[in-house]
């Protein structure tokens, strides 16, 4: 594309439209069977954060999706996993399309879906979007972290849970784009372990909003939101990890001096388990403690999983090891499985004593 003049655009090379959401959504439409379930897991967070629902939501998976092949041999194996311990555990995958980066990197299956540095990101949001609905379509609810503001019109109807990421839960545009979220959002603690930018998106986010987006036809919109009812706090670590109880008492006051709800979900992963994927495995064991010992804040975790344990590097995409994650270590399947089995054990007969499950 050639600009009209010298004075704009002087760093854009070029522009290429893309297709607007609609046409997405009829190229790759979702069966009745798959929205049913992103309704029916909405609703079901919705119970589990109010309180009406006394399972644990439980958000696992991969840290990214790069590979869809082995992307649905997990969802598979989690799905069984899923309805075995349905009674206990509220099981949500983790489908994470897009990566933050510090600096420069793979940003994710939709900016870059042949690994190749092509950006080929129309062929990303079909590849991403029939995904969702093969998920969603086998009864598997699917949560992501709410990246670029533009994304959630091509792919938002699919999502059952959301999270804004530490990197961004301080931008104002993030918290504009979750007020309008239609599924649930969980807000992340800064990278610092600071609580207040998140208890403050929390409330930002609560409230109506009125910002520039982009409507179904792909065009300029002015956006008008509602506001979101069911944005929580999730608890990453910062310079030391916060899982523990006095940490989780410390967000606790923190909530409620800012007349929130205390609904609180504790990622095992990043900060929390200092990066290294295999203390996942405890950090979980504490917090179902924690659950044991009364606490009725904390309402589900996130595990960041894959088929096979560790990181791998991004090379050349044909060398990559099947089912490991090129982007954070990962605990592997038989851990995972292992781990949310023990943490459905010790939680039933706490979870017989509260309140009726809804669903």
């Amino acid at each position: 594309m050639t600009f009209p003049n010298a004075f704009e655009n002087l760093n854009v090379l070029s522009q290429q439209t893309l297709l607007p959401p609609s046409a997405l959504h009829d190229a790759v439409p979702a069966s009745d069977l798959a929205m049913q379930t992103v309704s029916s897991a909405r609703a079901t967070v919705a119970h589990i954060l109010n309180g009406t629902d006394p399972r644990l939501l439980v958000v696992v998976g991969p840290c990214s999706i790069h590979d869809i092949a082995a992307a649905m041999d997990y969802a598979q194996r989690l799905k069984a996993l899923a309805d075995e311990l349905r009674e206990q555990l509220f099981i949500v995958m983790r489908v994470y399309f897009e990566k933050p980066r510090t600096t420069v990197g793979w940003k994710g299956l939709i900016n870059d879906p042949r690994m190749d540095d092509s950006f080929r990101i129309e062929e990303g949001l079909h590849v991403g979007r029939r995904l969702l609905v093969d998920l969603n379509h086998m009864g598997l609810p699917c949560g992501t972290e709410a990246l670029d503001p533009i994304t959630p019109q091509y792919l938002g109807d699919l999502i059952a849970w959301s999270a804004i990421g530490a990197r961004t839960t301080e931008s104002q545009t993030h918290r504009e784009m979750a007020s309008g979220l239609s599924s649930p959002v969980g807000f992340k603690n800064g990278t610092d372990g600071s609580l207040d930018v998140a208890v403050n998106a929390m409330l930002s986010a609560a409230q109506p909003h009125v910002f520039l987006g982009i409507n179904g036809e792909g065009q300029v919109a002015l956006t008008h939101t509602r506001g979101n009812a069911f944005g929580h706090l999730i608890l990453r670590g910062g310079s030391v990890p916060n899982y523990d109880s006095v940490s989780v008492a410390q967000a606790e006051a923190e909530l409620k001096a800012a007349k929130l709800p205390c609904n609180i979900v504790v990622d095992c992963s990043h900060a929390n388990s200092r990066k290294n994927h295999a203390l996942q495995s405890l950090v979980l064991k504490d917090v179902v403690g924690q659950i044991m010992d009364g606490n009725q804040s904390i309402k589900g975790v996130m595990l960041e999983s894959h088929l096979f344990e560790g990181n791998q590097k991004l090379g050349n995409p044909k060398d990559l090891r099947y089912g490991v994650s090129i982007t954070d270590a990962c605990l592997g399947w038989d851990a995972t499985a292992e781990g949310l089995r023990d943490a459905a054990a010790r939680l039933k007969s706490v979870l017989a004593e509260n309140a009726v499950i809804t669903r």
